[in-house]
C-alpha cells in the first residue's frame, strides 16, 4: 500500500514531460515565440553544422544504430515519468524548425537534440501505462528489431522475383497465425490434407482451379482489408450480373449495388463503401449491441423490393465503441442464401482468438468469406501488420490485377505476385514481424498477454462497480470497459475532459443509443494491477470535481431561481 501511495503522489504531482537534456527549460510553451526560432535551433547556426554530403558511413552508423537502441529501451524503461499527452496546441511545432532545408548535412548529435527539443514535447505516448485510448498499439522488442532489418535490407516485395523470402514468408506466417485462431482450413494458405504432414500449397497466381482456393496477405490496415474484400466483392457480382444480361453497362449495376454493416461498425466502412461507389445501410443491433439475422433479412428484402442489388455483409468481431460481437451464424446464413460476400472485421478481437476460451466468438465462420485482424493493436506487434485471409483468393486476384511488362518474370507460373492481393504495388517485409515476435515470446508467451490484459480490464471493471456513482455500458468480455457517471450525458462528457487536460490519464469517449460514455482499453504491455488501481484513483477524484461543481452550479441555479 506505501508503494501505491507513493506512485499515486508521483503522478498527481507531475505536470509535465521528463525531458532527457538538463540545458532544456521545459517551461518554455514551444508554440508561444516565434521570435526563438533563430537563438534555440541549431540547425539556424553554421557553426554546428558539418559539410557532409555521405549522410552517415558504415561505422557511424553502428555507433549511432547502438545510441538509438539505447534511446529507445530508456524512453521505454522511464515512459511512466512523462506525461500522458503532451501540452502544445495546433501548429507548435513550424516556429520551432527553419524554413528552408539544410544545405549542408548536419551533425547526428544535433538533430537527435532536436529530437527532444520539437518532437518528444509533441509526443502522445501510446505505450505509457496510463494510455488507456483507442486500443493497443502493439509494441515489443522483437518486433522493434524486424522493422530494423526490413528497413536494412530495404526490399520491395511486389513479386516473387523481387523478393522470393519476402514473398514465401508471407503466407506462412499467415498460416501460423490462422491456425493458431483455428480459423477454417479453407482460410489458409496451406492445407495439410492428411495426417502425414502431406501439404497442398495455395499460393500461385495462377493456380486458381485447385481444390483449396483460401489464402491470406498482409496488408497497412484494416481499413486496405476492409476495402480489398468490398472491392473482390464487387467485381464478383458485377460479372454475375453481366453474365446475365450481356447488354447491361457496368454504371447501371454500380448505381444500385448495396453493402450492409452495424451502425456500431468502423467508419472505415462507410469510407470503403464512399471510394467504392457504393450505398452503405448501417443497421440497428440489439440489447448486446449486436447485428441480428432478422434485421439484416428485413433491409436485404426492401433493397431488393427496390430494384437495388446486395452484394456485401460486413461484420464486426469487438466494435470499437464497446467491444460488442455480430451474430454471425445468423447473418452468414442470410449472406449464403443471398449469395453476398461476407466479410468480418476483427481489427482488435481478432487476437484474442489464439485463446481457445475465446475461439466461441467465431461461432459461424465456415460462412465467412474474408477476415482481417491487426497483430499491431494486440500481439505486440507494431504498426503496420493486418492480416487478411480469404477463402477464394481468386477472387481478390480478379480484382485487382494488372501485370505490366515490366512486372513480369520466369517463375509467375508457379509463384504468388503479392501485389495482386491489394491495392499498393510495392510492399514491405511485414512479416518479420510476425516470425520474430511469434518465435520470440511463443504461442503460449502471446496467450499469456492476452490473457493478462483481459484479467485486468475485469479488475478495473470491479472498481467501477464499487463506486455506485457510475454503471457499465455493455458486457466486459476482452480487454475493454466502458462505463459513465449516471445521470446526463455532460456529467460524463465533463469528467471526460478533465482527465484528459490533466495529463495523467488518457482516455476516448463513444456513444451507444444516445448515451455518452468513456471507453477504458488496457493497453500497456507490461500493463498491472497497481495501473489499475492508481488509473480508478485519477478517475474518482476527478468525478468528485465534477459533481461538486454541478451539485454547485444547480444550487445556485436554485436560489437565482427563488
Amino acid at each position: 500500500m506505501k508503494i501505491f501511495k507513493k506512485v499515486l503522489n508521483s503522478v498527481f504531482n507531475h505536470t509535465s514531460c521528463a525531458i532527457a537534456n538538463d540545458d532544456i527549460d521545459v517551461e518554455n510553451k514551444p508554440n508561444k515565440s516565434k521570435s526563438k526560432r533563430a537563438e534555440t535551433s541549431p540547425v539556424q547556426n553554421e557553426s554546428t553544422s558539418t559539410s557532409n554530403t555521405t549522410g552517415m558511413d558504415h561505422e557511424e552508423f553502428r555507433r549511432y544504430g547502438k545510441e538509438m537502441v539505447d534511446y529507445i529501451a530508456d524512453y521505454l524503461t522511464n515512459i511512466s515519468e512523462r506525461r500522458v499527452t503532451p501540452e502544445v496546441e495546433p501548429g507548435y511545432l513550424r516556429p520551432m524548425l527553419p524554413r528552408n532545408a539544410p544545405e549542408k548535412g548536419e551533425a547526428w548529435e544535433d538533430i537527435m537534440k532536436d529530437v527532444e527539443r520539437t518532437i518528444m514535447p509533441g509526443i502522445t505516448h501510446w505505450q505509457h501505462p496510463r494510455f488507456h485510448a483507442y486500443f493497443p498499439a502493439g509494441n515489443s522488442y522483437p518486433s522493434i528489431l524486424a522493422e530494423m532489418l526490413s528497413s536494412g535490407l530495404g526490399v520491395l516485395g511486389f513479386s516473387w522475383a523481387a523478393s522470393p523470402a519476402c514473398t514465401e514468408l508471407e503466407p506462412i506466417m499467415l498460416d501460423w497465425l490462422g491456425r493458431m485462431m483455428s480459423l477454417p482450413s479453407s482460410f489458409l494458405p496451406f492445407n495439410r490434407a492428411h495426417d502425414n504432414d502431406e501439404i497442398e500449397m495455395s499460393i500461385s497466381n495462377a493456380d486458381c482451379e485447385s481444390n483449396h482456393n483460401g489464402g491470406g496477405v498482409l496488408l497497412g490496415s484494416a481499413s486496405e482489408s476492409i476495402l480489398v474484400a468490398m472491392l473482390a466483392a464487387r467485381t464478383n457480382k458485377m460479372e454475375s450480373k453481366r453474365s446475365e444480361k450481356p447488354s447491361i453497362e457496368d454504371g447501371q449495376i454500380l448505381s444500385k449495388l448495396v453493402c450492409y454493416t452495424s451502425k456500431l461498425a468502423h467508419s472505415c466502412v462507410e469510407k470503403a463503401g464512399l471510394i467504392a461507389m457504393v450505398k452503405v445501410r448501417q443497421l440497428a443491433v440489439d440489447e448486446h449491441h449486436s447485428l441480428r439475422g432478422q434485421t439484416l433479412d428485413e433491409c436485404i428484402q426492401a433493397d431488393k423490393q427496390k430494384g437495388l442489388i446486395p452484394f456485401f455483409v460486413c461484420g464486426t468481431l469487438g466494435t470499437t465503441s464497446c467491444c460488442s460481437f455480430d451474430n454471425f451464424e445468423e447473418l452468414g446464413q442470410i449472406c449464403r442464401r443471398e449469395n453476398l460476400w461476407f466479410h468480418v472485421d476483427g481489427a482488435y478481437a481478432g487476437s484474442a482468438l489464439i485463446c481457445k476460451e475465446f475461439q466461441y466468438l467465431i461461432k459461424g465462420f465456415e460462412y465467412v468469406n474474408s477476415f482481417n485482424t491487426n497483430p499491431n493493436k494486440w500481439l505486440l506487434m507494431n504498426f503496420d501488420c493486418s492480416c487478411f485471409w480469404v477463402q477464394d483468393k481468386c477472387a481478390v486476384i480478379n480484382a485487382m490485377s494488372v501485370d505490366p511488362l515490366y512486372l513480369q518474370h520466369k517463375h509467375a507460373e508457379k509463384a504468388t505476385d503479392l501485389r495482386h492481393w491489394g491495392i499498393a504495388l510495392s510492399r514491405r517485409f511485414r512479416s518479420l514481424k510476425l516470425w520474430f515476435t511469434i518465435r520470440s515470446y511463443g504461442v503460449e508467451g502471446l496467450r499469456h498477454y492476452i490473457r493478462e490484459h483481459c484479467r485486468l480490464a475485469k479488475l478495473f471493471a470491479s472498481l467501477i462497480n464499487e463506486d455506485v456513482r457510475f454503471e457499465m455500458i455493455g458486457d466486459v468480455v476482452l480487454g475493454l470497459v466502458c462505463f459513465r457517471i449516471k445521470g446526463k450525458n455532460k456529467l460524463t462528457q465533463k469528467l471526460l475532459l478533465r482527465l484528459n487536460d490533466s495529463g495523467q490519464i488518457h482516455v476516448v469517449p463513444s456513444m451507444v443509443n444516445e448515451l455518452f460514455f468513456i471507453r477504458f482499453a488496457i493497453c500497456a504491455k507490461d500493463a498491472s494491477e497497481l495501473d489499475m488501481h492508481i488509473a480508478f484513483q485519477i478517475i474518482q477524484t476527478h468525478t468528485d470535481g465534477v459533481l461538486f461543481e454541478y451539485k454547485k452550479s444547480t444550487s445556485s441555479t436554485s436560489i437565482r431561481k427563488v
